[in-house]
């Protein structure tokens, strides 16, 4: 059924009508219910609407098949104009969207705005791409002929992404995609459809062809057949390692390029020489923000045993001074959890481990029981291990803080290594041999000195390695490794120019 384009931003104790965009129109979907509620008070509704089916979907991948050669032939130039139009309207509607926001998702209203004015300024960087070159030319070893790699799209793409960055993390996938000239389509969490359905607005509004982005906002099984389809050329999928691992599968037996980047335990090493008052600042914000759910969160901390004790200390003090609340609150420094149930999967984590040995509970741990218990809210938690535990291998993505101390610095940066996860890492210190010593042997994708492990910038390399990430990284011009294919041109003359 075709319907009307989305209504203005909702405000707080207003109800938003979410729909999907289906080849160039808004649609309401022929699957189950949807309820968007708030985090913070889950009887408050953000969003409601219907599920995609499988008719949207199908509709949808036709459409970007049936878009891609008028779009692909639209001069690169012409392509950046309508994104950066787009990051226009980003811009101009990141107050009342980043409310949204804060609403739908659970992060405080300063990291809502900010995460809808990344995405506007992921745009802009890649509305700027076709002013860069787009081919590459080299000497041939025979007189009169020319080699000219050229870069040229796939088609449709499949985007598949989480909830934690609602509209940053699809701009990243959407933006290049687009740039280089292929269709789109795709499917967020069902989890955060409001933030969804307004990224889908800003570019509509912007002047995108019809069929060149559709949303289709379903439950997982609608993410595997999309994954699947016929029509869909590549896939880029960010979320949990155990579906990006069945994801990768899939699309090794359908001969299908996918790009993936998955879960992370990243380590901060505080060595002896380093500012301490910096580096808890920077623990503290990578740990926290976002209330932890970040797959570059600082979910690990290895400290040399020098200033082990001080900075224990000092670190612990922070974590039990963060204001915790309503995440519409500007005094507030930490939202709630994205639900009940990832709440309650990080507090009986933290319970497990408390009661084993050499395990210390340093700060939080516990459910709240004031007017915070009906939330998904938890405190910042922080626990101290004397060895190896579970807290220390296992990705809990939420505001829970694993300490250990090293003897010295080097058996810090060695710790920093011991996961199977290498997205990011950070590296306190003004010892250049120590820094020189993790960049040779940290084995990450992100390596900080002096700064906190999360962040993103969007001219540079996104990904990890180990089982972070697979496929070409993301963001930067290493976006265009995964939404291009290249033909190498051998360029000769017939015969000589007649004079």
């Amino acid at each position: 059924m075709t319907v009307s384009a989305p209504e203005q931003a909702s405000g707080a104790g207003t109800v938003a009508t979410i729909r999907h965009l289906v080849a160039g129109s808004w649609t309401d979907g022929d699957g189950g219910e949807l309820v968007d509620t708030n985090p913070a008070r889950p009887s408050e509704v953000v969003a409601r609407g219907k599920l995609a089916g499988t008719e949207e979907l199908d509709a949808a991948v036709q459409g970007a098949v049936a878009a891609f050669p008028g779009w692909a032939a639209t001069p690169f130039p012409g392509r950046g104009e309508i994104l950066a139009r787009a990051a226009a309207v980003l811009d101009a509607n990141a107050p009342a969207w980043g409310a949204e926001l804060a609403r739908e998702e659970g992060k405080t209203l300063a990291e809502g705005v900010g995460e809808v004015r990344r995405a506007a300024e992921i745009f802009r960087f890649f509305a700027t791409e076709g002013l860069r070159p787009i081919g590459e030319v080299y000497a041939s070893p025979r007189p009169g002929e020319q080699i000219q790699l050229v870069h040229r799209p796939v088609g449709p793409v499949a985007v598949i992404t989480p909830f934690n960055f609602p509209i940053a993390i699809p701009a990243w996938k959407i933006a290049p995609a687009l740039a280089y000239g292929n269709t789109v389509v795709w499917k967020p969490a069902s989890s955060v459809p409001l933030l969804a359905m307004r990224l889908a607005e800003a570019l509509v509004e912007a002047g995108l062809p019809g069929g060149v982005l559709s949303l289709v906002i379903g439950e997982g099984a609608i993410g595997g057949r999309l994954v699947e389809h016929p029509g869909i050329s590549r896939v880029t999928f960010t979320g949990s390692t155990g579906v990006g691992r069945r994801l990768i599968e899939r699309c090794g037996a359908l001969g299908r390029p996918i790009q993936t980047e998955m879960g992370g335990k990243n380590a901060a090493a505080v060595l002896g020489d380093a500012d301490l008052e910096l580096a808890v600042d920077q623990v503290i914000a990578g740990a926290f923000r976002s209330t932890g759910q970040k797959c570059t969160a600082t979910s690990r901390v290895v400290v040399t045993d020098a200033v082990a004790d001080e900075f224990v200390a000092r670190l612990t003090a922070r974590a039990d001074a963060l204001a915790v609340g309503d995440p519409t609150d500007a005094a507030v420094q930490m939202g709630p959890l994205v639900s009940g149930a990832a709440r309650d999967g990080v507090l009986a984590a933290v319970a497990g481990a408390t009661g084993r040995a050499g395990v210390r509970l340093l700060a939080g741990g516990t459910a709240y029981t004031d007017e915070r218990a009906d939330g998904a809210f938890l405190p910042p938690t922080v626990v101290e291990l004397a060895g190896d535990d579970p807290l220390w291998r296992e990705e809990l993505f939420g505001p829970v803080l694993a300490v250990r101390r090293a003897a010295t610095d080097r058996e810090a940066l060695e710790l920093v290594n011991d996961s199977v996860f290498g997205l990011s890492a950070a590296v306190f210190t003004d010892n250049l041999q120590a820094v020189m010593t993790a960049m040779e042997t940290v084995d990450v994708g992100i390596l900080h000195i002096n700064s906190e492990t999360a962040g993103a910038d969007p001219h540079v390399p996104f990904g990890g390695s180990k089982e972070s990430g697979f496929g070409p990284k993301e963001q930067g011009r290493a976006a265009r490794e995964f939404f291009t294919t290249t033909t190498t041109v051998y360029l000769k003359a017939s015969g000589p120019l007649e004079r």
